[in-house]
């Protein structure tokens, strides 16, 4: 295996799949991470990206951006520049510079990622870029100073939402499935207080 792909089998090995879907997308990517010099590498038709889902837990909502060529309110997130490797490190770097919040951690546990959902999506041809997919890798990351999130330019406008309102929100079935999972995750943390 080629190191660039270690981080994302180490993450994987640690992470449980919540049915065959999901499942039979995690091996594709750890196939992925296994066997390309670089799964990072957009040249190539299956490629790693990792994203975020981000949360205030004391008003419960979760910051949600505009994507235009999707045309629907999706989390943050994207391609690893040159040289990235772990994919937790990418979709805070992706979150921060999407969202100007400089204080986002892991969420429910700052000292420890969670790994929320994996799934790949189909993208269409547009931009100059052949139709591919994304082996997306999907965090969730907590901020304290919601009232901070600017979008980094106006054709992607953030917005607070409760994680129903997302769900309602978003064209996207594979994202409606990663906001009922941290909707649990923060029930679960609200719980234990």
């Amino acid at each position: 295996m080629q190191g660039v792909g270690r981080p994302i089998v180490d993450l994987l090995s640690r992470y449980r799949t919540r049915d065959p879907g999901e499942a039979a997308d995690a091996a594709r990517v750890r196939a992925l991470a296994e066997g390309a010099d670089d799964p990072w590498l957009r040249s190539i038709p299956l490629h790693v990206t990792a994203s975020a889902l981000i949360v205030h837990p004391a008003s419960g909502r979760v910051l949600m951006r505009w994507h235009q060529r999707q045309r629907s309110w999706l989390q943050v997130g994207g391609h690893g520049d040159p040289g990235e490797s772990d994919p937790l490190e990418v979709a805070s770097r992706e979150g921060r510079e999407e969202t100007g919040l400089g204080d986002l951690v892991p969420y429910p546990d700052p000292s420890s990622a969670r790994l929320v959902q994996v799934v790949i999506v189909p993208v269409a041809a547009g931009a100059g870029e052949p139709a591919h997919e994304h082996a997306d890798l999907r965090f969730v990351l907590a901020t304290a100073e919601p009232d901070a999130a600017r979008p980094e330019n106006p054709d992607a406008p953030l917005r607070w939402m409760t994680p129903a309102e997302a769900r309602e929100a978003t064209s996207e079935e594979n994202v409606r499935e990663a906001l009922r999972r941290v909707e649990e995750l923060m029930a679960v943390a609200a719980e234990r207080g």
